[in-house]
């Protein structure tokens, strides 16, 4: 796991890097597919569930799972990109949200926010503590600073299979659910919107939107629970 989360996180390193206005969303597809094969992986998300594509593109008010296209980036968009590979059996799945060329303070705001909320919940990822730890740990954050928590989408066990049990909120009570130990591997990723929390999904049946129009951005790291401090996966 620690070497298919190297390669994802290679991947949204370079695609941060590279990406620009002007750019088709399906270049920064074709590029993570070019990387996560060169590294001898397999894509996590092309043909899971029937999804088209190697990477998923969230761009301003997309939560989640938008489909790279022939849509140009334009100066002042902000960029969800989240990917999974697959490396000898095991999975990484992370996500970053970067803005193009010049961004508003207020999308500043909620990017950092979006972060500032996954590192909350990953440091709450300690033996001993309950899963609803890491959910609360990610919602106080986020709403201290003024931004909603989407609560359709969560995050999840992740191993051999990219979905597993058990499913990690982004919102609820502390001191409840699972009991966390030593070796239980998760994927943290909170959806932060600018406005409410309410999303629906679009007519291709996979981009999933804010219901008011506000923007959105969304952070995930592969985890595991450890003897001490939690291991953050998908990092160089």
């Amino acid at each position: 796991m620690r070497q298919a989360g190297r390669i994802v996180a290679l991947t949204l390193a370079t695609l941060a890097e590279r990406i620009r206005p002007g750019m088709a969303t399906r270049e920064l597809d074709r590029l993570a597919e070019q990387i996560i094969t060169q590294e001898g992986a397999i894509p996590s998300f092309k043909g899971y569930r029937g999804f088209p594509a190697s990477l998923c593109v969230s761009i301003n008010d997309e939560v989640v799972h938008g489909i790279p296209g022939k849509r140009r980036l334009q100066e002042g968009d902000i960029v969800s990109l989240d990917v999974g590979a697959i490396y000898q059996g095991y999975q990484g799945d992370a996500a970053i949200t970067v803005g193009v060329g010049r961004i508003s303070k207020r999308a500043a705001a909620l990017i950092e926010a979006a972060k500032g909320a996954l590192a909350a919940g990953i440091a709450a990822a300690r033996a001993g503590n309950r899963l609803g730890d890491i959910s609360w740990a990610i919602q106080s954050y986020a709403e201290e600073r003024g931004f909603s928590v989407v609560r359709e989408y969560v995050g999840h066990g992740i191993g051999r299979d990219m979905h597993e049990d058990p499913q990690i909120p982004n919102f609820g009570p502390p001191g409840q659910g699972v009991l966390l130990k030593p070796g239980m591997t998760f994927a943290l990723e909170p959806m932060l919107n600018t406005g409410g929390h309410a999303v629906r999904i679009k007519g291709d049946n996979w981009t999933v939107v804010t219901m008011d129009g506000g923007l959105s951005a969304h952070y995930e790291h592969t985890i595991a629970v450890t003897e001490g401090e939690p291991e953050i996966l998908t990092r160089l």
